[in-house]
């Protein structure tokens, strides 16, 4: 059991400097886990899956599952408020003044070095989920043994599906899961 300021302070700093959507806080959400042992890597690559298969972004699913296993049902609801409230506070006062600043070079070249830095997170992030997925870190049988093939199989044929056939993600879930319990992916 952890410290609930403490829940409220990371996620509410996650919320505050996670530019780019849910997948920008997946950096901020390792360095959680790290810091305070609520959840380790694995968890954060599992509720990465569930949060793309659920509605809502990632941080809030993720502030919601960690504010309830470490507070119970006022954790769950706090660590979500303490993620949307930094976003909530931003853009009510930025619709406030940004008719005044919208042609504002400063403005316009701050939000030009944002974008690249947003998707430098993201990668990170995505990088991560890769390395959890489909890299097996403690091989040392070689280059045969440091990728989960099969997992690596299943990722490049959901990509092809998806980047080519556009089935419904549903399916593709769907399709993954089954796969995973016959093949134990």
């Amino acid at each position: 059991m952890g410290n609930i300021y403490l829940l409220v302070y990371y996620f509410f700093t996650t919320g505050l400097f996670s530019i780019g959507g849910g997948l920008a806080t997946l950096p901020f959400l390792y360095d959680i886990g790290q810091k305070t042992g609520w959840y380790t890597a694995m968890d954060v690559a599992n509720m990465v899956a569930i949060a793309q298969s659920t509605p809502g972004p990632t941080g809030i699913n993720m502030a919601t599952y960690v504010g309830y296993k470490q507070f119970g049902i006022l954790g769950a609801f706090i660590g979500p408020i303490s993620i949307v409230a930094p976003s909530l506070i931003i853009i009510i006062i930025v619709s406030k003044i940004l008719n005044k600043f919208k042609e504002s070079k400063l403005v316009k070249d701050v939000f030009y070095g944002i974008r690249p830095a947003s998707t430098g997170l993201i990668l990170a992030a995505a990088f991560s989920v890769i390395q959890i997925s489909l890299i097996n870190m403690e091989s040392d049988s070689g280059f045969v043994g440091y990728f989960r093939w099969p997992a690596l199989g299943l990722a490049a044929l959901v990509f092809a599906l998806y980047k080519w056939k556009k089935p419904h993600p549903i399916v593709l879930i769907i399709l993954s899961g089954l796969l995973g319990v016959i093949f134990k992916i």
